[in-house]
């Protein structure tokens, strides 16, 4: 077997477990060589060490021995007392608090118990000297830092704190002293400097008393002593009180476990305590409206606040006695542990990993500094040897701390009203991102513990904390396959006690692999947070949304305009409206109604019904399926007429042909009376398509497809959002003709197959977790969408519609004429009437000759001669011969009308069926302006086309004197 070489950030851990089960398994791994160990780190560390000792004379190796077992024997007996605590070997201090203890004693010898002598007078001067009436005290001070060293030899952070913590109020102590003796100069002697502050005291407290009187720097002073106590037992300003309450409370006894025999019953102190307290009222301004009486009613809050909600609503008492029972007591004043960190424990103890001492039931520590929050968090460091932890990647995109820089160009509205956009603050920022937690370390330990019992040659070399999951990077040695560690994606899953893994192999962009692990504590991504980000400032396009944050934490945000079109898709509760709703608000936020107008359309008349009234919209919110097909249709009149607007001018794209108008270098022709407005960008959200492709497919998939093959360049965009993403609802037509993709939680692989063209939604968490795929990405992006609560969304709709009333388009849901089709005809008008001109200006009835002229087949002819019959255009069949035609060729016009629409001659249909019938004729031979037949074609599409030209200049059409400017078109 080859030996390897283990990474240092590994090392540890695998060593640890390697050291507790070394026992058990030295007999089976004899004659091996361990991957990874411990005890192999140990023997080289000892041997180095007996090599070093080795050089050192035999004399100063035996006092060195000698001092090492008196300040171990020491040392254990310290640590017997309270809590008895057993540090690691390796880290012990006893050397250095054996020689702390016998300072101590040497100064406390002297300055308490006044021995004289030469050795004694050297002690003085350097204590008195130097701390001068202070020296009393720093026998205490050393002997704290003994204790600390003996028994807490590897809380770095705490015992640093509590030394400038004691340093301050020693150096504070040694300047008071120096006020109260009188505050002696160089020149009164050395002798007076003892008897007060020392040269300490002289240092601290001299300058200051020069500038100022005796007072106010002996209060200052007095203030620095409180501040050291404060440091010392890491306790805040705002916390005093709670302090001052946990040590009355230990001081009495009120701290004992309830099953002490000194323990009593002491609830009535804490009766007022117990007591529910009444809910906050919300502050807001948000108002409903009574639908009968049509009065405003103040609403407290709204239900759609809350960022993510739970189903399982769990008995309080129950949950708090089950919490009770799974975490051990602790006394008043520590912090007690959260959720996550009790996950993270869990972890551990699974895996064989060391874990905390302090809250797995064992008693904890008595001493002072016990009684403090970062007791908990110093106490919760294991005993182990300082290795590197897994760097954690650096947050991108952090939010900057102003606000969103208001543009200054606004639109000037009728007369002098200025269109000003909702400022930043109506959007409040979100809760800081965390870069790494305690149970991110958790999780490395356990994907190490699992790819070392498996023996796969790979190690994790970092990760990325984003708000929802966290991205483990995954990197092989030279030779291993990528295999060996997707194969083991139910193991991973298993280690780290959550079925909702995911593993992508690899990383766009990286030779790493990636497994995406969910958090225990979700952060909530606030939209006000995306829009204030860099990405977000660099462009003021009106069409960027934000979108969310992706897994590395970094903003996301997305042009509408670039997409062209978007699908989103979701099961119920996975947080698609709420990603409509970002989007909208978005828009509202950076969008004014000139640049940016919208039709919604919200079948279940719910989703939406916050955005009724602003001036962005188009047409009243739409909640009828059939008026959302007419409005579909009528979208694709408006993608119609702009492009013959773009046509005409000569530009390919709606921005150019915009750019054009405000610069003036857009010209009606020559006595036109039109006045040429840029056009605004058009959105149409659906946010339920499956209602509308229930109620008119046909209709709604039509208009759908012919306005994203065609409006992408006439600044028409389509928002298709649906929960049921199945074949029926998302056609193969409208997924080929829209690009880009938003998928959430999906109930099966199937379903995220049809919205991704592959697998994955199925494993999103739902409640914003999404899969975002723009177009031009070969893989999708993992992002939490951005959140926005009602009450935002109320301040910026109230904001928005206090400048400007919403004014609409009354022809947007108003259907065109439809022809009546009989269901025997089907698909098949087109032919039928072709086949009807046929049969009756040649008057002849005849099956192959229908299969002849109109190049169809025998089945399909037989049909149409069998419609004919029915409409009575041609008699019953007679064997192989010719079907008698009864319509003779003057009444062409009026069969063709009734065939078509039942429309009577000269009804609104007769100019069509006239116009069919006179084609028929001059393609049967009849001479143009002949009695018989009609004008010449081609002198009727001249005269059409310059009928047309005349109605565009303004010569012709409606009073106004031209057709409808871009400005009317969206309701201005």
């Amino acid at each position: 077997m080859a030996t390897r070489t283990s990474p240092a950030a590994r090392g540890g851990a695998s060593g640890r477990t390697t050291s507790r089960n070394a026992g058990g398994t030295s007999g089976k791994s004899s004659g091996k060589t361990q991957p990874r160990g411990k005890a192999t780190g140990r023997s080289g560390t000892a041997g180095k060490a007996q090599a070093d000792a080795e050089q050192v004379p035999l004399p100063l190796r035996a006092v060195q021995g000698a001092w090492m077992a008196v300040a171990r024997l020491a040392g254990a007996g310290i640590r017997k007392l309270g809590a008895d605590v057993s540090p690691d070997r390796d880290i012990r201090r006893d050397g250095t608090g054996f020689f702390l203890i016998l300072t101590a004693l040497a100064v406390a010898t002297v300055e308490w118990w006044a021995l004289r002598g030469p050795v004694a007078d050297i002690i003085h001067a350097g204590a008195a000297g130097t701390f001068g009436w202070m020296a009393v005290v720093v026998p205490f001070l050393l002997l704290t830092g003994a204790v600390r060293l003996f028994r807490y030899p590897e809380r770095h952070r705490a015992n640093s704190r509590i030394s400038i913590g004691l340093t301050l109020i020693l150096f504070a102590g040694s300047g008071i002293t120096h006020i109260v003796g009188g505050s002696p100069a160089l020149s009164d002697g050395f002798d007076r400097l003892w008897a007060s502050g020392g040269i300490v005291g002289f240092l601290v407290a001299g300058p200051l008393s020069a500038a100022l009187t005796a007072w106010p720097v002996a209060i200052l002073l007095g203030f620095l002593v409180f501040v050291g106590l404060l440091i010392i037992t890491a306790t805040p300003f705002r916390h005093i009180p709670l302090r001052l309450r946990g040590l009355y409370e230990h001081l009495m006894g009120q701290d004992l476990a309830p099953d002490d025999p000194e323990a009593h019953d002491q609830s009535y102190l804490y009766e007022r305590d117990r007591r529910p307290a009444k809910a906050p009222k919300k502050k807001s301004r948000m108002f409903g409206r009574n639908a009968e009486a049509g009065e405003e009613i103040p609403v407290e809050g709204f239900a759609g606040d809350e960022a993510f909600e739970r189903a399982v609503l769990a008995d309080e008492d129950e949950e708090a006695a089950a919490a009770a029972k799974a975490e051990p007591a602790v006394p008043p004043g520590v912090r007690r542990p959260t959720r996550s960190e009790l996950a993270t424990q869990k972890i551990r103890r699974e895996q064989g990993l060391p874990v905390d001492n302090v809250f797995d039931g064992a008693e904890p520590p008595t001493e002072a500094i016990a009684m403090v929050p970062e007791a908990a968090e110093t106490l919760a460091a294991p005993v182990l040897p300082a290795v590197p932890p897994v760097p954690a990647r650096t947050v991108r995109n952090l939010t900057p701390a102003t606000p969103i820089p208001q543009r200054t160009e606004q639109l000037q509205l009728s007369g002098d009203v200025t269109y000003t956009l909702p400022p930043s603050e109506f959007l409040p920022a979100g809760p800081p991102a965390k870069e790494r937690s305690e149970a991110n370390d958790a999780v490395v330990d356990a994907l190490t513990n699992t790819l070392d019992q498996f023996k796969v040659e790979a190690h994790v070399t970092g990760f990325s904390r984003g708000p929802t999951v966290t991205r483990y990077e995954i990197e092989l040695s030279p030779g291993t396959k990528v295999e060996r560690v997707t194969a083991l994606s139910k193991n991973i899953s298993y280690a780290v006690a959550s079925s909702d893994v995911r593993i992508l192999s690899p990383i766009p962009g990286k030779s790493a692999i990636g497994i995406e692990i969910p958090n225990a504590d979700k952060e909530v991504v606030a939209l006000g947070d995306v829009l204030r980000s860099n990405a977000a400032r660099k462009t003021e396009h009106p069409m960027v949304m934000g979108v969310g944050k992706d897994v590395e934490g970094g903003f996301v945000v997305a042009n509408l305009a670039k997409m062209p079109h978007l699908l989103v898709a979701g099961a119920t509760g996975a947080g698609k409206s709420s990603f409509v709703n970002s989007m909208i608000t978005s828009i509202l936020m950076r969008s004014t109604p000139d640049e940016v107008r919208m039709v919604m359309v919200d079948p279940k008349r719910v989703e939406l019904t916050a955005y009724e009234g602003v001036p962005h919209l188009i047409t009243p919110i739409i909640t009828n399926p059939k008026k959302a097909a007419e409005a579909l249709q009528w979208v694709v009149r408006e993608m119609d007429t702009r492009y013959d607007d773009l046509a005409n001018f000569g530009f390919k794209h709606i921005d150019d042909f915009n750019k054009a108008v405000k610069l003036g270098k857009v010209i009606p022709p020559a006595g036109s009376k039109r006045v040429v407005k840029a056009y605004p960008y058009l959105l149409v959200i659906v946010d339920e398509l499956a209602d509308l492709m229930m109620v008119a497919p046909r209709d709604v998939e039509d208009s759908i497809v012919r306005i994203t093959q065609l409006a992408r360049a006439a600044g028409i965009h389509l928002v298709l959002a649906t929960q049921r993403p199945s074949v029926d609802v998302v056609t193969g037509l409208i997924k080929a003709n829209v690009p880009s993709r938003m998928a959430f939680a999906t109930s099966s692989v199937t379903d995220s197959r049809v919205v991704l063209d592959q697998p994955g939604a199925e494993k999103l968490l739902g409640q914003g977790d999404a899969l975002f795929l723009p177009m031009g990405a070969n893989k999708p992006i993992r992002v939490q969408g951005a959140w926005v609560t009602e009450s935002e969304i109320h301040r910026v709709v109230e904001h928005v519609k206090g400048q400007l009333g919403a004014v609409y388009r009354e022809d947007v849901t108003v259907s065109a004429p439809k022809k009546q089709i009989e269901d025997d005809i089907g698909d098949d008008m087109d032919v039928l009437l072709q086949a009807t001109e046929l049969v009756v200006t040649t008057q002849f009835g005849s099956t192959s000759m229908l299969q002849r002229k109109l190049r169809v087949g025998f089945a399909k002819a037989g049909r149409l001669m069998d419609l004919l019959e029915s409409r009575g255009v041609v008699g019953p069949s007679e064997g192989s011969k010719a079907r008698d035609v009864l319509v003779k060729p003057d009444d062409l016009a009026a069969t063709l009308a009734a065939i078509s629409g039942g429309e009577a001659a000269g009804g609104p249909g007769a100019a069509e069926t006239a116009a069919l019938a006179e084609n028929a004729n001059v393609n049967h031979g009849f001479e143009p302006g002949s009695p018989d037949g009609p004008v010449d074609l081609v002198a009727q599409d001249l005269e059409g086309r310059q009928q047309a030209t005349e109605y565009y200049d303004g010569e012709g059409g409606d009073e106004d004197g031209g057709s409808e400017d871009a400005w009317s078109l969206t309701g201005r």
